[in-house]
Parts: structure tokens; C-alpha cells; sequence
């Protein structure tokens, strides 16, 4: 029997060696996005921030949660103080987390950001009052209650690659 010998194993060779050089991106990308334990610790400089912005919103939302709707809307600065208070240990700890690594971050409310905040609840279908702005907090009267909607922050966080300063308002 004569074999002929017509290049066809070359072409399959060659073929699957193209597809695996088009899969190769594939597989890099794959491995860049896999986590490893310390991903967190190696962090560049400008991650801090957003960390801690996320920690202060979470903290605002569960303050507000604990505190609106439990005092009368003629007693809001005792919602103020409430709101105050159950912030205070989060606050503290969001500022003191990273002392260790070098990090110093100072969370300071915003009066003004809070005043320039338009987003007060309203219209025709709401029973709800206005808004006032106590010491970056924005408090809004729901029937008759006191509830706290919204929370203006500065931030000025200082790290070996520099400083950072974001101000915001958490919509609460």
C-alpha cells in the first residue's frame, strides 16, 4: 500500500497551534483577575480613598436607619445628637484603621455641601416637609417625624504618595 503524503497533518498541526495563540489572550486575562488573600493589602494609593468613602456611607446609612422616625420633628436636634452618637465609633474607627500603615484620615462634616444638596424629597404625591441642614446633616419632617435624609462629608486622607481631600453627600 503507498502512502501519499499530502501536507494534511502539517495544516491540522498549524491549525490548532493559530487557535491556541488566539486563545493566549484569554488565559492571561483569566489569570490577571484571579484573587489572591494580601489583593487588598497591595493596593494602590488612590484605592484608600474610595474604601473609606464606601466605609462612611455604610456607617451614615445605618446611623440614619437607627435614628429617623424615632424623635418628633420639634425635637430634631435629638435626632441630630442620636444620629451624632451612633456615628461617632464608626467615624472613629474609619480614622483610625490605617494609622499603622501610615495612612491619617480626618472625616469632618460639610455644611455647605449639604446646603447646595437639591435632592430633598417632595412633589404632590409626598407628605413630606422641607429640609433643614444642621451641621452638614440634611433633616426632613415625614409626618410629623424627624428623619435624617441625607449627610454631607469631607474627607482629607494623607498617605506616602500624598494628599486627598473628596467631599460628597450621601444620600441617605
Amino acid at each position: 500500500m503507498s502512502r501519499v503524503d499530502d501536507g494534511r497533518g502539517q495544516m491540522v498541526l498549524l491549525a490548532a497551534a493559530l487557535a491556541a495563540l488566539a486563545l493566549l489572550p484569554v488565559v492571561i486575562a483569566y489569570l490577571q483577575l484571579g484573587a489572591h488573600p494580601d489583593v487588598g493589602a497591595r493596593a494602590e494609593p488612590g484605592h484608600e480613598t474610595d474604601r473609606i468613602v464606601r466605609a462612611l456611607e455604610r456607617a451614615a446609612d445605618n446611623a440614619s436607619r437607627a435614628v429617623s422616625g424615632t424623635e418628633p420633628w420639634a425635637d430634631r436636634t435629638a435626632t441630630l445628637a442620636a444620629f451624632d452618637r451612633t456615628l461617632r465609633s464608626d467615624r472613629r474607627e474609619i480614622e483610625t484603621a490605617r494609622l499603622d500603615r501610615g495612612v491619617s484620615v480626618r472625616v469632618r462634616r460639610n455644611t455647605t455641601a449639604a446646603e447646595s444638596w437639591t435632592d430633598c424629597p417632595s412633589g404632590p404625591t409626598r407628605q413630606f416637609g422641607d429640609c433643614v441642614v444642621r451641621d452638614g446633616v440634611v433633616l426632613q419632617e415625614r409626618a410629623g417625624e424627624t428623619y435624617v435624609v441625607a449627610v454631607a462629608f469631607e474627607v482629607r486622607v494623607v498617605d506616602p504618595s500624598g494628599e486627598t481631600v473628596v467631599v460628597w453627600v450621601v444620600e441617605l
